[in-house]
């Protein structure tokens, strides 16, 4: 927004605006030194700090702790600090902040009542028997099984609060090599116990990944020959250090991190996403995880629906590293929890209202449980579905992964208002993404699979209108492309993903409503309405992402609708800038043609247009 006297004195309305949370900083230090780990380990005895090794694979990144400094403070430290700052050998220095990560769970469901009965006959949303009329055996998890996958061979690792290695039905198939505690820094990531249990939550996912079969135990689990491990990650101060090197535990031999946290699902002050660091470890885990086939990052799409959150405003689960994942109720409607987003990738079964049916699975101190909810219920079962079907094809790619969720799920009796079919003819929704996943479709196609082909170059044109905002009023921007149609080697054809980055200077950013639609008409809500969300802190260079426009062609006319709804007195005006950035494959892998596909990108700065295409190795760098 341009400065004017009317929004400035609006700045200073307490009642109107909300307070950012302050940050607080710890005693830790993110620092990129050069001359490798020996001039780093020379660097911290000399400003007394210790060195607490590399960050993860991140080359010349060093976790240094200062124990003389306060260990949580709202002030950043400075004074000796700037002498490390100042050192020439020391290319960049960060103090670590708090983050705030909640577990994806349902928070107050009224107390649960345990059975001694055989779990699997409790398992509704894998199979149907055992008299349970309110089964749901959509997702063809047994179907895949007896076609002889049940994740031999494939390594899960489960981002959490630690789980219990001891347990009888995970001890089995635990895999110390896929585990470590972040937290305290050792290789033990049994969770710490309580009195509430409350560190219960990543033991409950690693059951419905990898609980073993056939031991007389509670239940059994997805992929339940899969080895399974634990990062221990959530139990402490979560900083950007904390997530970098989660995420790249072992990334030659884990295949797959599942995720069932995030930022806070307030719907208010909560614009989030990963840090520099843990931006770096998911370039780092695609490019050369397994070998260079790409890290498979699964995340559960929130719980934030009732405070009219949008995951959209989640940077994890909006990156186009990762596998959105959405849950669905038992009559396949929309669970009270549920976040709408572009990015939501597919479903899964989960939890509903209280009288409605949960799921059930490991739980701490040896025990079972009947009340595992919300998505974090629905990562952890996909991430077992994607350990099948790396059994039936190990030569997958991360992106290949991603076609196959696509072409495999299907909207079956989930009930939305906004199913509709996309250019390329596949329904897709913002509540469910392409449907309800299912397994046996997913191993029989990863069977036959080949592998996604690269992406090419291109150059685009450009458009250099600046844009206002006007209140209560739609803002319709457009960009043309052709595609680099002149030039077969460069020529973009079919689409994945889809990012539009956005700066928008708002007074109240819970007023925007944002669309984009492709030149197949395919329209996707970026951003819906947040209507507890009174931050007058906007969108600063924010990517949003839809994966609504997937095998669609890129040639055309692409409109962005930013519409302004006030519900408060304000500014009318605001300003806005926006890049829009298509993320492609060279060819269409399940369409028969060999057409070329590539990375387009519209950069916006000061709010000019500069269509640029390039390839996603290099776009990596930027993001």
């Amino acid at each position: 927004m341009r400065p004017s006297a009317a929004w400035l004195l609006l700045l200073a309305l307490p009642a109107c605006l909300a307070a950012p949370p302050r940050p607080v900083y710890t005693n830790h230090w993110a620092v990129q030194v050069l001359g490798g780990p020996g001039e780093a380990a020379r660097l911290a005895s000399a400003y007394g700090y210790v060195n607490l090794g590399q960050i993860g694979n991140l080359e010349n990144y060093y976790h240094f702790h200062h124990s003389r400094t306060i260990r949580r403070s709202t002030l950043s430290s400075r004074g000796r600090h700037n002498f490390l700052r100042m050192d020439p050998k020391v290319k960049w220095l960060q103090q670590q902040e708090v983050k705030r990560r909640v577990k994806r769970h349902v928070r107050g469901d009224p107390p649960l009542i345990h059975f001694n009965d055989p779990m699997w006959s409790k398992m509704w949303y894998m199979h149907c028997g055992d008299k349970n009329n309110r089964c749901r055996s959509e997702m063809n998890i047994p179907a895949a099984w007896q076609r002889g996958y049940t994740g031999k061979n494939v390594v899960v690792t489960i981002l959490d609060d630690g789980i219990e290695t001891s347990h009888p039905d995970l001890v089995q198939n635990y895999d110390p090599q896929a585990s470590y505690d972040v937290n305290d820094n050792d290789c033990d990531p049994s969770p710490r116990y309580d009195a509430s249990n409350e560190n219960k939550h990543g033991t409950r996912c690693a059951g419905q990944v990898a609980a073993k079969a056939n031991n007389s135990h509670c239940i059994v689990g997805i992929a339940y020959n899969a080895r399974i491990g634990g990062v221990r990650m959530l139990d402490g101060d979560v900083t950007d250090v904390v997530e970098a090197k989660s995420l790249g535990i072992r990334p030659d031999y884990i295949d797959i991190y599942s995720a069932s946290w995030g930022p806070d699902d307030d719907g208010k002050t909560t614009v989030d996403g990963p840090g520099e660091l843990a931006k770096q470890a998911f370039e780092y885990g695609i490019k050369k995880g397994r070998k260079g086939l790409g890290s498979i990052f699964v995340w559960a799409s929130g719980n934030g629906g009732r405070e009219g959150d949008h995951c959209s405003c989640d940077g994890y689960t909006n990156s186009i590293y990762t596998i959105s994942i959405s849950s669905s109720t038992d009559s396949g409607l929309k669970p009270w929890y549920l976040e709408e987003c572009a990015s939501t990738l597919a479903t899964t079964y989960s939890s509903g209202a209280f009288y409605e049916q949960k799921i059930v699975t490991t739980d701490l101190r040896h025990g079972c449980t009947e009340g595992h909810t919300g998505t974090s219920v629905s990562a952890p079962i996909v991430t077992g579905i994607i350990a099948l079907a790396l059994e039936a094809n190990p030569s997958l790619t991360w992106r290949d992964v991603q076609h196959l969720i696509v072409k495999t799920s299907r909207p079956l009796h989930l009930k939305a208002n906004d199913w509709k079919t996309n250019g390329a003819g596949r329904k897709v929704s913002h509540l469910y993404g392409y449907g309800l996943v299912n397994a046996e479709a997913i191993v029989m196609e990863a069977k036959k699979w080949k592998k996604a082909p690269t992406q090419q170059v291109c150059i685009g044109s450009s458009d250099r209108t600046p844009r206002d905002i006007h209140a209560d009023q739609i803002v319709r921007t457009t960009t043309v492309t052709n595609a680099c149609a002149n030039h077969y080697d460069q020529r973009v054809v079919y689409l994945e993903h889809v990012i539009v980055r956005v700066s928008i200077e708002h007074p109240r950013r819970g007023d925007l409503q944002i669309n984009l639609t492709s030149p197949s008409g395919t329209e996707s809500q970026l951003l819906a309405r947040r209507a507890f969300d009174i931050s007058n802190e906007g969108f600063k260079n924010w990517e949003f992402m839809t994966v609504h426009c997937w095998g669609e062609k890129a040639e055309g006319e692409w409109t962005l609708k930013i519409h302004d709804t006030p519900s408060h007195m304000r500014n009318p005006e605001s300003q806005k800038s926006w890049v829009l950035v298509l993320v492609p494959t060279t060819a269409f892998p399940y369409v028969p043609r060999l057409d070329v596909l590539l990375l387009c990108t519209s950069v916006s700065p000061a709010v000019k247009w500069v269509n640029l295409c390039s390839p996603l190795s290099s776009s990596l760098k930027t993001y």
